[in-house]
C-alpha cells in the first residue's frame, strides 16, 4: 500500500471549555454566600466593576457639592445685606473675656487639673485654642460634640477591636490546666492530650499512643487525663459516651452502683429493652423512669458549646407568595443578587489616556472579564428564576394543601419544560432555597422519587408517603402498636403500592423506632403515668 500526502477539507462541531464558560457554569452552583465572595474577589482584582451603590453615592455627590456651594453663597449675601462687623464680634468676646478666663488654653494647666497628661486626654493632635477660632466659623459641628471624625481624614474609633475574641475549646482547657498543674512534664502531657480533643469534647486519640509517642510511663498519662477529666465543661476528655455520662454524674453525685449498671449497658437503653435494663439495676419501673431522665438531662457532647464554626444564616434565593385570585407570584430575592455594574466612564477616560501596549492588554481584558460576569449574573438570575417559576408550577398542590400532595418530580421532567439541560437543571438546584409560606425549603426537596399506585393512577411522591408513615405512627395507640406489615396493608389501602422493606427504610429515616421498641417505649410510659 502506497503512502501519499493530500490536502482534506473537514467541518466539524466541538465544545470548547473557556473561562469564562468555566465561570457561568461554577456562577450557576454558587449559594448566595459564596456567589457574594466570588463578586467582592472580582470587585477587588477588577478596576472597571463597581457597586451600584458606590455609583448612586458617586453621583449624588455633585449635588452635595452645589448644595454646599449655594449655601456659602446665601451666607455671603445674608453676611452683606446685614452688615455684620466681626470687629463687633471681636469685642464682646473681649468685653466677656470667655476666651481667657472660661477656657484654659494652657497644656501645663489643664494636665495640671486633669492628673494627667493632655495627649492622654484628648484624641485630637492639636486641641483647639481660642486663637484657632475663625471669625467665618459657622459654629461647632455636630462631630465637635459627637466625638465622630470631622474632615480631617481621621478615621472612628474600630469598637470591633474591642471585642473579645471567641475562646476555643483547647484554649479554655489550657488556661485550667496552667492552673491545675505545676509540673512542666506534666504540663507538656496536658498539652498534648487537649490537642487530641475533637470539637465533641471527646479524645480520640489512644493513651498508649500518646504514651508511646512522648515517652512516658502510661500511668502517668492516665493521671493527667484523669486531672482532664475535672475541667470545665465536665464530661470533656472521655474516651467515649459511657465514660463521658459517668464523669457527669459523677460531678452530680449520682453515679451509684445501679446507675452503673445503666451505663454499662448503653446499647440496651438505645433497644429500649427496659425489662433487662430492671433485671440488670436491680431497680423497679419508678426508679428506671427517674434514672431515665437523669440521663437525658447531660451532654451527650460537652465540647459543643466552644465550637468555632459560625451560624450562617441560610437566605432564601427566591420568594414565592400567594396572589388574590389564588396562583403563586415568584420573584428573586433582591438580597442574594449582587448588583455590579461596569463603570464605561472611567474605562474611556483610561483608554484616552497614554497607555503602553501592557496597559492596554490589562485594560482590555478588565473590561472584557467585567462585561462578562454581569452578563452571567443577569443570566444565573434569570435562569434561577425560570426553574423555580416551573417548580412551583409542578408542586402547585404542594403550595396548596402541604406535603401530602407533594408530586414526583425529576430534574428531566423541569429540564424538558423549561428547554434546557439536566446538568444546568442540576447546577441551578443546588445550594439554592425556596421561601414560602410552608416555610424554607431547599430546591433539591421538591424532587422525590416516585412509588405507583396500587391501582394504577397518579404516582406518588416519596416524601409524601413518608410524611403518611409518620402521620400513621404518630396517631397509634399503645394497644395496636403498627408493624411495618401493618403499615404496608395501610397504605395499600389508600391506594399506595410500596414493599415492606421500602417502610423500614422510610421509618429508620425518620428516626423511627421498630414496632417492638415503640411498643416497649409506651408501655412503660403508661405504666409510670399510672
Amino acid at each position: 500500500m502506497a503512502l501519499s500526502t493530500r490536502l482534506m477539507l473537514r467541518q466539524g462541531q466541538s465544545l470548547v471549555m473557556t473561562p469564562q464558560l468555566l465561570q457561568a457554569i461554577k456562577l450557576l452552583q454558587f449559594s448566595s454566600l459564596e456567589l457574594s465572595a466570588y463578586v467582592e474577589q472580582e470587585l477587588e482584582r477588577n478596576p472597571l466593576l463597581e457597586r451600584v451603590e458606590e455609583i448612586g453615592d458617586r453621583e449624588s455627590a455633585p449635588e452635595t457639592a452645589a448644595a454646599e456651594a449655594d449655601w456659602d453663597r446665601e451666607a455671603a449675601g445674608a453676611s452683606e445685606g446685614d452688615a455684620f462687623d466681626s470687629r463687633e464680634w471681636e469685642a464682646d468676646a473681649r468685653e466677656g473675656d470667655w476666651a481667657q478666663e472660661g477656657l484654659q488654653t494652657d497644656a501645663a494647666a489643664l494636665s495640671a487639673d486633669l492628673g494627667t497628661e493632655i495627649g492622654n486626654t484628648f484624641d485630637s493632635d492639636h486641641p483647639a485654642t481660642a486663637a484657632e477660632v475663625r471669625h467665618d466659623d459657622p459654629g461647632l459641628s455636630a462631630t465637635s460634640w459627637s466625638g465622630a471624625p470631622g474632615g480631617g481624614g481621621e478615621e472612628a474609633p474600630n469598637l470591633e477591636a474591642y471585642v473579645a475574641a471567641q475562646v476555643s475549646l483547647s484554649g479554655h482547657l489550657e488556661q485550667q490546666l496552667a492552673v491545675a498543674v505545676t509540673d512542666p512534664t506534666d504540663r507538656l502531657i496536658g498539652h498534648a492530650l487537649i490537642d487530641g480533643v475533637d470539637e465533641a469534647g471527646y479524645l480520640r486519640e489512644p493513651l498508649a499512643e500518646v504514651a508511646e509517642r512522648l515517652g512516658t510511663p502510661l500511668e502517668r498519662v492516665e493521671r493527667i487525663l484523669a486531672v482532664i477529666h475535672t475541667f470545665d465543661p465536665t464530661g470533656v476528655g472521655a474516651r467515649d459516651l459511657a465514660e463521658c455520662l459517668a464523669i457527669q454524674l459523677r460531678e452530680r453525685d449520682r453515679f451509684d452502683p445501679a446507675m452503673q449498671a445503666l451505663i454499662e449497658n448503653l446499647p440496651l437503653l438505645a433497644r429500649r429493652d427496659f425489662v433487662q435494663l430492671r433485671k440488670l439495676c436491680g431497680v423497679d419501673e419508678e426508679d428506671l423512669t427517674d434514672m431515665l431522665k437523669e440521663i437525658r438531662a447531660l451532654d451527650p457532647k460537652p465540647g459543643r458549646a466552644f465550637s468555632g464554626t459560625p451560624i450562617q444564616p441560610v437566605a432564601p434565593d427566591v420568594t414565592v407568595r400567594a396572589n388574590t385570585d389564588g396562583s403563586w407570584h415568584v420573584e428573586l430575592n433582591p438580597e442574594g443578587l449582587p448588583r455590579v455594574l461596569v463603570n464605561q466612564t472611567y474605562a474611556a477616560k483610561v483608554t484616552r489616556a497614554g497607555l503602553t501596549p501592557g496597559e492596554k492588554t490589562y485594560i482590555a481584558e478588565c473590561l472584557q472579564n467585567a462585561n462578562w460576569l454581569t452578563r452571567s449574573l443577569e443570566q444565573r438570575a434569570r435562569t434561577i428564576l425560570k426553574v423555580a417559576t416551573e417548580i412551583v408550577r409542578q408542586q402547585d398542590a404542594f403550595f396548596s394543601h402541604g406535603v401530602e400532595h407533594l408530586r414526583p418530580l425529576n430534574l428531566k421532567m423541569v429540564a424538558d419544560a423549561i428547554g434546557m439541560h439536566e446538568s444546568t437543571v442540576s447546577r441551578v438546584t443546588s445550594n439554592k432555597h425556596i421561601s414560602c409560606p410552608r416555610g424554607l425549603f431547599e430546591f433539591k426537596y421538591f424532587f422525590t422519587a416516585s412509588i405507583p399506585a396500587q391501582a394504577g393512577g397518579d404516582a406518588h411522591s416519596a416524601e409524601a408517603v413518608r410524611f403518611k408513615i409518620k402521620q400513621m405512627i404518630d396517631h397509634e395507640s399503645p394497644d395496636n402498636v403498627l408493624s411495618d406489615d401493618a403499615i404496608v396493608l395501610k397504605l395499600k389501602q389508600a391506594n399506595v403500592n410500596i414493599a415492606r422493606r421500602t417502610v423500614a427504610k422510610y421509618r429508620e429515616s425518620l428516626r423511627i423506632p421498630s414496632s417492638v421498641e415503640r411498643r416497649r417505649e409506651k408501655s412503660a410510659a403508661m405504666r409510670s403515668h399510672g
